[in-house]
């Protein structure tokens, strides 16, 4: 009898291991899909669990390394100490064409990709996936794309920039109808390189803001105005600025020319209303690996605490609970009084090439 009462004991001990460990197997059975967008309460118990099998994520993002994504990678590792996180730095363009090829590959490499104006176009080829993140619930909508491909880590304003030694304070340029001043024919610059600043973010900017017909009059105009077309960064813009090749740079970054002006050179910022604000946003590949620690890993780039990475960085974070550095509060349109236009990566796929036909037709 005593016999039996045991393996009654035994049983139930079997019974219960199996249990936990059909548990176990359960979590451990989500698709991809299911973990990306997993809202359970036990959702980082989940993910935990999860990334300690994967042990790895891979990030591709425009973040300076050594500013930002390697104090980033190192705070990951100190709080996931079993996830080897790993990075690659490139340029919007680069980082679609590297994901562009892993896609026609089916051999994706990255797991989770960060950076400003990219977003659009990976959405667009079908290489991001839908997720789900706490952080949605406390972000503005316009922070999150409506197919939850996207949500904003940063952005990023742009401005016209000036040479103090050459554009007196009272004749600053405070409105785009004040560029069409006679006084800066021949005096101005931008980038017209790329969509992420310079000459078409202005233009797309302004069709968002006024509409077809009352932008396309106005750069009518502004063509006339003899503006440089220049194949650089608008890092590069501002230099040249700052050299006194040129009075005035369009479309550029709206704190380089105050980061420099730290540093004694003749430059300073205008917000010009509306002021074209650029988000970087953070997106997860279809084909992710590791899509466990990826979530661990979008999770982090959201919170407070890597937001204030950014911040030291001279970013301007998306969380709304951390403040740009003191220096840059100024040029946040909330805070500076200017309306502003927010340019997300799926109206910069939209709208690029049109604003690239208004280019060619009025400035080349």
């Amino acid at each position: 009898m005593s016999g039996m009462v045991g393996n009654k004991h035994v049983y139930r001990i079997v019974g219960a291991a199996s249990l936990l460990a059909l548990l176990a197997d359960s979590a451990s059975a989500l698709t991809r899909e299911e973990v990306f967008n997993y809202r359970g309460a036990d959702r980082q118990k989940v993910l935990e669990e999860g990334a300690k099998k994967e042990g790895t994520v891979v990030m591709y993002s425009a973040m300076i390394v050594n500013q930002v994504q390697r104090p980033i990678a190192d705070a990951f590792r100190k709080k996931y100490p079993f996830i080897d996180i790993k990075y690659w730095r490139g340029d919007s363009n680069q980082i679609v064409t590297k994901l562009t090829a892993e896609n026609q590959a089916n051999n994706f490499v990255a797991d989770v990709v960060e950076g400003s104006g990219l977003s659009g176009g990976i959405g667009e080829a079908q290489i991001a996936a839908p997720f789900y993140s706490t952080y949605m619930d406390i972000l503005p909508a316009k922070d999150v794309s409506n197919g939850r491909t996207w949500i904003t880590t940063r952005y990023r304003y742009i401005a016209l920039g000036y040479n103090t030694k050459l554009v007196k304070a009272d004749e600053v340029p405070r409105t785009y109808e004040d560029l069409l001043n006679p006084k800066w024919q021949g005096k101005m610059a931008w980038n017209a390189g790329t969509d992420a600043s310079g000459a078409l973010i202005t233009i797309t900017s302004l069709r968002a803001a006024w509409g077809e017909e009352k932008a396309e009059a106005y750069l009518a105009k502004l063509g006339k105005q003899k503006i440089a077309n220049l194949a650089q960064s608008n890092r590069a813009v501002v230099d040249r600025v700052i050299e006194g090749e040129f009075s005035l740079g369009i479309g550029i970054s709206a704190h380089h020319p105050i980061i420099s002006a730290r540093k004694g050179a003749p430059a300073n910022t205008v917000l010009l209303d509306p002021v074209p604000a650029l988000n970087g946003t953070v997106q997860v590949t279809r084909g992710s690996r590791n899509p466990h620690a990826a979530m661990l890993l979008v999770d982090f780039l959201l919170s407070e605490e890597t937001q204030k990475f950014l911040q030291t960085a001279e970013y301007f974070p998306a969380n709304p609970n951390v403040e740009p550095e003191e220096s840059l509060k100024g040029i946040v349109p909330r805070n500076a009084g200017v309306g502003d236009v927010v340019i997300t990566p799926d109206m910069l796929v939209n709208n690029t090439a049109r604003s690239a036909q208004l280019f060619e037709k009025y400035f080349k």
